[in-house]
């Protein structure tokens, strides 16, 4: 078995918010006056994920403690393996809350800027919007957006309990921008709701998507538009998504011959890395080497990455493995 770090990998759903160091949360925290427990949180829920989330942002109130999250991102990715890395952030969220709308994404990206610099990492940004929030605050996402060169796409995230549907002429108007898609469908909810995201909320991959699986019929058809899963197997498992690892269902999407890739999702909450991930794949579907190898492919593939990055990877993969 070969080192899996030293694979080089690409990692294309992972959120910010959820990256950060519990180091860092902690001084971050204790700067802005909010307190953070000691050893982090626990939990088991989708409630109890959304908590923590509310305790991260109440920390990030500063363009240094963004730009900080965003280069400690770039260097926990790259000590990984990730050669390039597609992270999502909901910066329109965070300006409202700190009445500058413009403030935290201009801090990521001096942050990602001068993290790629420093640890040889690519990285590009995706604008998330919860669909339990306004389409008001969705139009200023894209706006946001158009913005910087540094955001490659746009697309929703949060709860699939809420509809994708009030959304759909954002994402069409991000299209025509030239923005990507890429919205979260089929973890929480069936194949409604990655109907929905594949039709009119113009979605280029399907964020999670492991409940394709429901329906026969859509298993067809996302294979054959090849639509490329995000999968996140741990983090399904910790969201109560999966009710264990050896019962999730990435082999089974790998075998009705969809295009799966492997990420982390909530990385540091779950305290799993993308090499960790890859590692227990590995251990507990018993998978070989040429199969990790097709999975990092897969990530370079359903990436929009420069044509010469993705060429690149594709090469620095085949050599790990030969």
């Amino acid at each position: 078995m070969r080192d899996l770090i030293s694979l080089p990998k690409v990692h294309l759903h992972v959120h910010l918010e959820s990256t950060v160091r519990w180091g860092t949360l902690r001084e971050i925290g204790a700067a802005n006056g909010v307190t953070v427990p000691e050893d982090g949180v626990r939990f088991g829920s989708f409630a109890e994920f959304f908590a923590q989330n509310d305790l991260v942002r109440a920390c990030l109130r500063r363009p240094a403690d963004f730009r900080r999250v965003a280069y400690e991102f770039c260097e926990d990715e790259a000590a990984q393996g990730t050669r390039y890395a597609e992270v999502s952030f909901t910066a329109a969220g965070h300006g409202e809350r700190l009445g500058d709308l413009g403030m935290p994404l201009a801090a990521v990206l001096e942050g990602l800027e001068a993290g790629q610099e420093a640890f040889g990492i690519e990285c590009r940004l995706i604008l998330d919007h919860s669909r339990r929030r306004s389409v008001e605050r969705a139009w200023r996402t894209l706006d946001l957006a158009r913005r910087h060169d540094g955001v490659v796409a746009v697309g929703l995230a949060g709860d699939e309990a809420h509809s994708g549907d009030p959304f759909d002429d954002v994402f069409a108007a991000a299209r025509d921008a030239g923005l990507h898609v890429v919205h979260h469908a089929g973890e929480g909810e069936g194949p409604a709701s990655i109907r929905q995201a594949l039709g009119p909320g113009r979605t280029e991959r399907l964020g999670h998507g492991i409940r394709v699986l429901d329906d026969p019929d859509l298993v067809a058809e996302v294979r054959e538009r090849a639509v490329p899963l995000e999968v996140c197997p741990s983090s399904n498992v910790a969201l109560g998504f999966a009710a264990s690892l050896d019962d999730h269902p990435l082999p089974r999407l790998r075998e009705a011959g969809l295009v799966v890739t492997l990420n982390t999702d909530i990385p540091a909450l779950i305290n799993t890395p993308l090499a960790t991930e890859y590692a227990r794949v590995r251990d507990t579907f018993g998978y070989d080497d040429p199969t990790l190898a097709d999975l990092a492919h897969a990530g370079v593939e359903a990436s929009f990455a420069p044509t010469e990055t993705k060429a690149r990877l594709h090469r620095e993969i085949e050599s790990w493995l030969s």
